[in-house]
């Protein structure tokens, strides 16, 4: 399986459901649930269903961001979906998103509900409903959403590419590591590019641009995700960084990531969200101390 220059693809591929390294027990060929589960409904009209990565984190910074507005309408609740267990091929999840992936939205305050998904028009779609995040000028509105679509466009190189050969992959294939690598850094390149002359990714504003590329770009120069920091030089990219650290000192965003978080020190993990005291009283290090 190392030597890379042994494998000639068969003339039709068949699946091997052992082969996938770290998520070979989840991913699959074929869409549709594999079993029955209703999603629990709480009582805001939106309903998060997701897990903290860096795209279930960009909708509840926004999230975070809209109620920091003192948008009272941004309630919501955050209803944790565990991947590694299969939990968004249940009937209820794949109801909301026939793709099986987080994060996924139902707003309850539409005349029938409405379901979003994909992490992207989520946002688009909280910003357009609550007036926020989005420039009003044409041209500013234009830049905004051109970020946001390289963001989506972008991403998957850094995590479906990179992050999986790098980390998650059953074993290191150096052609794969070194393509994937060598796009990151060009992607850092035009962040860091974009970044020397404005704050933001659209200028003096910040808007979903950012709250869409932080949790992934932020990130990995922060050694966040796929502890690769060292190994791309990430701290060279210093306009993101000085981006990455501005916007991590937001309470927003600092409350955004802690929502659907299962890993890392127990007082950043608050598992589910349903009121803003949750973060005071549910994270589990208080949930494991009172037994």
């Amino acid at each position: 399986m190392n030597d890379a220059s042994a494998y000639t693809p068969p003339k039709v591929w068949t699946w091997e459901t052992e082969n996938g390294g770290a998520f070979a027990k989840t991913n699959r060929p074929i869409a549709g649930p594999t079993h029955d589960k209703v999603l629990p409904v709480g009582r805001h009209p939106l309903q998060l269903y997701s897990l903290a990565t860096p795209n279930g984190v960009k909708v509840t910074i926004m999230l975070e961001e809209l109620l920091a507005l003192g948008l009272r309408g941004a309630e919501y609740d955050a209803h944790l979906i565990k991947i590694g267990d299969g939990d968004q091929f249940g009937s209820g999840f794949v109801e909301i998103n026939p793709n099986s992936k987080i994060p996924a939205l139902m707003d309850h305050s539409t005349p029938k509900p409405t379901r979003i998904f994909e992490s992207g028009a989520i946002l688009l779609y909280l910003a357009e409903k609550f007036d926020a995040f989005l420039p009003v000028d044409q041209a500013l509105r234009a830049e905004c959403l051109s970020w946001l679509f390289w963001q989506m466009g972008s991403a998957p190189y850094l995590g479906g590419g990179f992050g999986h050969f790098y980390v998650y992959a059953p074993f290191k294939i150096e052609y794969c590591i070194d393509r994937f690598a060598m796009e990151v850094k060009r992607q850092l390149d035009v962040l860091d590019r974009r970044l020397a002359d404005h704050q933001y990714m659209c200028g003096d504003e910040y808007t979903i641009a950012d709250i869409a590329i932080w949790p992934w770009y932020g990130a990995l120069v922060a050694n966040q995700v796929y502890d690769a920091a060292e190994f791309l030089d990430a701290r060279s990219y210093t306009n993101v960084v000085r981006w990455q650290q501005e916007i991590a000192t937001r309470d927003a965003v600092r409350r955004g990531r802690m929502v659907n978080r299962t890993s890392g020190p127990l007082e950043d993990q608050l598992h589910e969200r349903h009121d803003s005291s949750d973060f005071d009283t549910g994270t589990q290090d208080k949930v494991e101390a009172s037994g």
